[in-house]
């Protein structure tokens, strides 16, 4: 009988290791494969793994992907918080900063302990983050949107490291007569974005340290609202009262601080299943199963005092106003080198003041683009000749806007539209991308080095790939005069090839734009009211 407890106790641990050894090994793919998106400046990698920004919890609601948001929410019906222990890059990053804390000491390997839930806080801050995404407060929203904070870091912090480390084997290569690499500019796209990167890392790296999933389980919305549909999970970790010696080893253990040793309950809306427990356990007392009553009863068996009741009642109309918001507003939304014309100094470009942000081409509308952004800056990494940049407008901060002093926006390249996980920017053809006015150019003929430098240019004609800038005579009487630039507004589709390629900064790029609109299903109103008819549609 004795060899008999052994063999089943040894079955046991060697399963309990396996699950939990599964469970890194999908975390640390997912981990990995979401980082490269951000860090890969080729964009090679997009066409491969570009699937795993998509099935993001946000993004997937934003870009009313119903199909990837119902398999996330049954995954957690039926193994529980997966998502938050394998799927996000956040909630990885946060089991990898703590991990390395408890390596430093042996005694930080038992940390942690049970403290109740903060439901009221929980609820609020998802409250207040379906109210802000509701009335146009996108920006301060995604602040706390866990895959979009991660994007932030993942952009701004680690991605000049490892364009660092491409340029330094990139230096190395040259002088070995080799080209396998090459060099890109390092530089802070936004500052505001970057300190927000910053504090976010420090403040969810801190509390990761310090506390585990804190973050998870207090202030990230996504958590709060899988947390309560976790709380029915078929599967999760139980605890056998009849093996369990009272050690309290699993509750030093759990990082989200949800098992409750003196009761031998676990909190299973906090649970993110990181096994951690189980594989702590020796005697096989926890387990990774079906559970024989739901944590909700448990919770009402448990609870007796009034206080708890009322912080229950207040938890639970939170989360059902959330809801009802969350559903609403898921029906509503449903390199060349410089060339510088040969004979004048190239002045340097500066960013000019513009009413309304350009945005890019799959963007249907101004008002679509904000409202299914979530500001995760994948685009931004991704954009080769480096236009895109996080916007410093309060309305519209950190969400990518386009500017022409580094590089235009190549007809050809709709990397943008291919990556966009959250549908702010529409996949489009190449076709598409080169017939989409995003803006039209702008000469200001007084400041042009015609008129300046009395020589002639033409870089502005030579390089728009549109054909919408031709070079006239400046004194149409005379055969010998220069030649001056004019912009055909029509054909104009604002790519900022002129902008970026004048050496004397003469030319802008307008923002009006003509975008793609699907609204009337091939019957425009506006073509048919219009009394001057000078709208047509093709």
């Amino acid at each position: 009988m004795r060899f008999l407890y052994r063999l089943e106790m040894t079955i046991k641990l060697n399963s309990n290791y396996m699950l939990k050894k599964i469970r890194t090994i999908l975390a640390a793919v997912f981990f990995v494969g979401v980082t490269l998106l951000f860090l890969d400046f080729t964009g090679t990698l997009h066409a491969w793994l570009g699937w795993m920004a998509k099935i993001q919890f946000l993004p997937a609601v934003m870009a009313a992907n119903f199909i990837v948001v119902a398999v996330l929410l049954l995954l957690t019906l039926i193994f529980g918080r997966v998502y938050c222990s394998v799927i996000c890059p956040l909630g990885v990053m946060q089991d990898i900063i703590s991990w390395f804390h408890g390596k430093t000491k042996k005694k930080n390997r038992f940390r942690f302990s049970y403290s109740p839930a903060k439901n009221w806080l929980r609820f609020a801050v998802l409250l207040l983050f379906c109210v802000g995404l509701v009335f146009g407060a996108h920006s301060l929203a995604v602040i706390i949107a866990p895959y979009s904070a991660y994007g932030r870091i993942a952009a701004n912090l680690f991605a000049p490291l490892y364009q660092w480390g491409n340029n330094l084997l990139a230096w190395i290569a040259e002088r070995a007569d080799s080209y396998a690499f090459y060099s890109v500019d390092v530089w802070i796209k936004s500052v505001s974005t970057f300190i927000i990167a910053i504090l976010t890392f420090i403040v969810i790296g801190f509390l990761s340290w310090k506390h585990g999933r804190t973050w998870c389980n207090t202030i990230c919305p996504v958590g709060t609202l899988l947390g309560f549909f976790s709380r029915f999970s078929l599967l999760a970790p139980v605890i056998d009262t009849e093996k369990c010696r009272n050690c309290g080893l699993c509750g030093k253990q759990c990082k989200a601080s949800c098992i409750d040793t003196k009761e031998h309950q676990i909190d299973y809306s906090r649970c993110v299943v990181c096994m951690d427990c189980i594989d702590t356990c020796k005697d096989g007392a926890i387990h990774y199963g079906l559970r024989k009553r739901s944590f909700a009863k448990a919770q009402d068996d448990k609870k007796s005092a009034q206080d708890d009741k009322k912080n229950a009642d207040k938890g639970r109309r939170a989360f059902l106003i959330s809801t009802a918001i969350a559903g609403t507003a898921a029906t509503v939304k449903a390199q060349e080198m410089k060339v510088d014309g040969g004979l004048t100094a190239i002045s340097n470009a500066e960013k000019p003041e513009r009413q309304t942000p350009i945005v890019p081409a799959g963007a249907l509308s101004l008002k679509n683009f904000a409202d299914h952004c979530t500001s995760c800056q994948l685009c931004v990494s991704m954009c080769p000749n480096q236009v895109l940049r996080p916007s410093t407008s309060l309305l519209t901060l950190m969400q990518p806007v386009m500017s022409y002093e580094r590089g235009y926006c190549r007809p050809e390249c709709t990397r943008c539209s291919d990556i966009c996980p959250a549908g702010a920017i529409r996949p489009i053809t190449r076709e598409e991308k080169s017939s989409i006015q995003i803006g039209h150019a702008v000469v200001n003929l007084d400041n042009c080095v015609v008129n300046t430098d009395g020589v002639s240019c033409g870089n502005c004609a030579r390089h728009c790939p549109a054909g919408a800038i031709k070079m006239v005579r400046k004194n149409p009487d005379d055969p010998k005069s220069l030649m001056i630039p004019t912009v055909n507004e029509e054909r104009c589709i604002g790519c900022g090839a002129c902008a970026e390629k004048c050496p004397k900064k003469v030319v802008k790029i307008r923002d009006e734009k003509a975008y793609i609109c699907d609204t009337c299903n091939g019957d425009p109103n506006c073509v048919k009211m219009c009394p001057q008819n000078a709208l047509t549609f093709e």
